[in-house]
């Protein structure tokens, strides 16, 4: 008897052995799962997604068409990767030179909820706090802020996001409340954090 997946993998995706797939989770076409992934529940990945060897997802990931996630990147729970964005793993390439191995992967870290929107490239070695809002096309070359929303190249903080992804404008005394995720947020000199 033929084992039931509990998620979907189109007949046109690749997984390989030793990759573990979480619940709900659906793969589209053209998709390569390299080996030692690690994939949480209900995320989705769009046509053409490749995600290497030993890269974990968290859950509720939404990955969409044509992004490669390299070893050395991971996504935490509900982050967006928006069409074409991409992720490096090594801050010097050289085919002559090649740097081959885990040994070399300099490790990018997106934390909860972060979006990084169409085309935008995210130079390894950094963090994406959470939920922050990367804009399309931009170069992230630096860590990001929790809530953050960054823009150009290189990409820079132009205003603060809620959890939801609205807009905050902050009162006089730094207070800004989100009808979407219900929730006050405080401008600090650090940044901004959820009351």
């Amino acid at each position: 008897m033929e084992e039931k997946l509990n998620y979907y993998i189109n007949e046109y995706a690749v997984v390989d052995e030793n990759v573990v797939i979480g619940e709900g989770t659906k793969i589209w076409h053209f998709s390569h799962i390299q080996s030692g992934s690690r994939i949480g529940k209900k995320c989705v990945f769009g046509q053409n997604v490749n995600v290497g060897n030993n890269v974990t997802i968290g859950n509720y990931c939404k990955i969409q068409n044509n992004v490669s996630i390299y070893e050395g990147v991971t996504l935490e729970d509900y982050v967006f990767c928006g069409p074409s964005m991409v992720f490096t793993n090594i801050l010097d390439p050289r085919c002559k030179y090649p740097q081959v191995g885990a040994k070399y992967y300099i490790k990018t870290l997106v934390k909860e909820g972060a979006s990084i929107g169409a085309n935008a490239t995210i130079v390894c070695g950094h963090t994406l706090g959470k939920h922050c809002m990367i804009g399309a096309g931009s170069v992230v070359t630096k860590d990001v802020p929790d809530y953050a929303l960054v823009i150009g190249n290189p990409g820079r903080v132009v205003g603060w996001v809620s959890e939801a992804g609205k807009k905050l404008r902050f009162d006089e005394k730094g207070k800004a409340f989100c009808e979407k995720s219900e929730k006050t947020y405080t401008l600090t000199d650090n940044g901004v954090v959820s009351d």
